[in-house]
């Protein structure tokens, strides 16, 4: 899909869902677009984290896997380090000044199986699905979190794993009484969506999740997901032959 027709896209699919939607999604695109360039700031303090997140997914040589708010590409070099040139790396954004770093980076270091889009990760949809899909710091800034992850959910095959880093205000301990602060932090660093319960969904929605592990006062967290052998409780996207080619 070229990037016009993915734009009239997004906009008529977020149109349906209300202007509370549209009012998130387009407030997420200026926030981002203005990060774009400032996010290596962040980058090194999450990297850990985000490597142990996709240690965790077990990927190997040939996986086809979707990166669901991609930012600039942070996971692209170690996420391509564990599919090998076989495999399949799709990444998706919102934010057209995120694409456009993240094309850059593709660019830079020659990753010919690497793709970038410009979407909405609430309703892209694909051919074929994803042996893994990896959503670092990008579900508790949807506008509609829930939705997200069922398309996730959906764009997964049976058998397939999601690996999730996020943050949120303290949930328990002292550091609660800094909520108020944290979250004002997140809504203006990154538009963050406090009508969002990203640990709630993910439980709800997927066969088997479980939390594991967090970091920076228990405000930034991993999930490991996993949707079941022969599940797909919300449509798959692709025909069997699909799975397995």
């Amino acid at each position: 899909m070229n990037t016009a027709a993915s734009r009239n896209a997004n906009t008529a699919a977020s149109s349906d869902r209300g202007q509370g939607y549209t009012d998130h999604l387009e407030r997420s695109q200026r926030v981002w677009d203005r990060w774009s360039d400032w996010y290596g700031l962040s980058e090194k303090d999450f990297e850990p984290i985000r490597e142990r997140a996709i240690d965790r997914l077990d990927l190997q040589d040939g996986d086809h896997v979707l990166d669901v708010g991609c930012g600039p590409g942070v996971n692209f070099a170690y996420s391509r380090s564990q599919i090998g040139s076989e495999g399949q790396l799709v990444a998706v954004d919102y934010s057209p000044a995120m694409v456009e770093n993240a094309t850059d980076r593709v660019d830079q270091y020659g990753w010919e199986n690497v793709e970038v889009r410009q979407a909405d990760a609430t309703t892209v949809d694909f051919d074929e699905q994803f042996d893994a899909v990896i959503a670092t710091l990008s579900l508790g800034v949807m506008p509609d979190a829930h939705s997200t992850i069922e398309n996730i959910y959906r764009l997964l095959a049976p058998g397939g794993r999601l690996a999730v880093v996020d943050v949120r205000p303290a949930p328990s301990g002292p550091l609660r009484l800094l909520n108020p602060i944290i979250w004002r932090v997140f809504r203006w660093y990154a538009n963050w969506n406090p009508e969002n319960d990203v640990t709630e969904s993910l439980h709800h929605v997927f066969d088997e999740c479980e939390l594991a592990e967090t970091v920076f006062g228990t405000t930034a967290y991993a999930m490991d997901c996993r949707k079941s052998n022969g599940s797909d409780r919300f449509g798959g996207c692709c025909s069997q032959s699909d799975i397995d080619r």
